[in-house]
């Protein structure tokens, strides 16, 4: 599990069919082997750590859910590793596992933050709200508006120095986790609803 709250921007070395290095010396100065690590919201398990940098596996369903397979050498990355029973919850429960992906519609001034609106597929603007969390790339924010195509969320001058948001330009692809709580709502009021009906076509 996860907060949300990047600890580092790491660049990636590596960029290759199945697998994928990363220069972190931050994060990995206490990580060790299989360590659970967030790249920009995916989970993956440190593999290997040689120096400053680590490696890790990619699956073909990463590749499906997620901007991963875009990355190439030199690019900046979100990390978090995963949070521990005494750590403070200060972003919101992030699981690791992005859902899909979203697009980068604009980023809009405003005094000294940045209004960011992601063009995002209905099936996952269903479990937004506004003033909820939602998990982008790995970083834990609240979103500010909502409309029938996309959301908005205001990036506060920390998030534009610690993420590597600002660095971003519109159409690139960013990763997208909802509320697990939205969804599991969703799904039990789904499957209560079925139960009903048949309950009432069983009389």
């Amino acid at each position: 599990m996860f907060t949300g709250i990047v600890e580092e921007v790491g660049t990636v070395v590596e960029a290759a069919p199945g697998r994928l290095r990363i220069r972190a010396p931050q994060i990995l100065s206490d990580a060790q082997l299989g360590d659970s690590i967030a790249i920009n919201g995916v989970d993956l398990t440190v593999a290997e750590m040689e120096g400053e940098t680590f490696f890790a596996h990619l699956m073909p369903e990463t590749y499906r859910r997620s901007n991963l397979g875009e990355l190439e050498a030199g690019d900046l990355v979100n990390l978090e590793r995963s949070v521990r029973p005494t750590d403070r919850l200060s972003g919101h429960i992030v699981r690791g596992v992005v859902e899909g992906v979203g697009e980068l519609a604009s980023l809009t001034p405003e005094s000294e933050a940045i209004i960011a609106r992601f063009l995002t597929p209905p099936e996952l603007l269903r479990h937004m709200v506004v003033k909820g969390p939602v998990c982008i790339d790995g970083i834990s924010l609240t979103i500010i508006d909502k409309d029938e195509e996309s959301f908005s969320v205001s990036l506060v001058q920390y998030t534009q120095d610690h993420t590597n948001l600002v660095n971003r330009k519109p159409g690139d692809r960013i990763n997208l986790e909802t509320d697990i709580i939205a969804r599991y709502v969703e799904q039990y009021v789904r499957e209560a609803g079925i139960a009903g009906k048949v309950t009432e076509a069983a009389q």
